[in-house]
C-alpha cells in the first residue's frame, strides 16, 4: 500500500473534526436541556411562593432558598452554555477550514495526475523507435 495522498489524510482529519463538532453540539444540547429543567423548577417554586395555599406558606423560606439555588445554577449554566456555543462555532470553523484544504489538495492532486498523464504521452511519443526515425 503506497503513501496516502494529502487529500486522504485531510479527509480523515475532516471526519475527526466533524465528530468533535457533533460532540460539542451534544454538550450544548445537554446544557440547554438542563437550563430548561432549572427554568421549569424555578417557575414551579415561584408558583408555590405565590400560592394562597396555607401549606405553601409554611415552606416560604425553604422555597426562597431553593429559588436562590436554582437562580445561581441557571446563571452557571448560562455561562457554560455561552462557552459551549463558542466551542461549537470554533469546531465548525476548524472543520470547514480542513474541508476547504482537503478540496484544494484534491484539486492539486488531480491537476498533477493530469500533468503526469500528458508528460507520459509526450514521453511515449518520443520514446518509441518509430518516432526516433521520424526525428532523423
Amino acid at each position: 500500500m503506497g503513501p496516502k495522498k494529502k487529500s486522504e489524510k485531510l479527509a480523515r482529519l475532516v471526519s475527526v473534526q466533524r465528530h468533535m463538532e457533533r460532540m460539542a453540539e451534544s454538550d450544548l444540547s445537554n446544557t440547554a436541556r438542563q437550563r430548561d429543567e432549572v427554568s421549569a423548577s424555578m417557575h414551579m417554586v415561584m408558583d408555590a411562593i405565590g400560592s394562597l395555599d396555607p401549606v405553601h406558606r409554611l415552606f416560604a423560606q425553604n422555597y426562597a432558598e431553593r429559588f436562590d439555588r436554582l437562580a445561581n445554577m441557571e446563571k452557571q449554566l448560562a455561562g457554560i452554555q455561552q462557552a459551549q456555543e463558542a466551542k461549537v462555532v470554533r469546531e465548525r470553523v476548524k472543520g470547514d477550514r480542513l474541508e476547504e484544504n482537503r478540496r484544494d489538495a484534491r484539486l492539486d492532486e488531480d491537476r498533477e495526475a493530469e500533468d503526469n498523464a500528458i508528460y507520459d504521452l509526450v514521453d511515449m511519443r518520443y520514446a518509441t523507435p518509430a518516432s526516433s526515425k521520424l526525428q532523423e
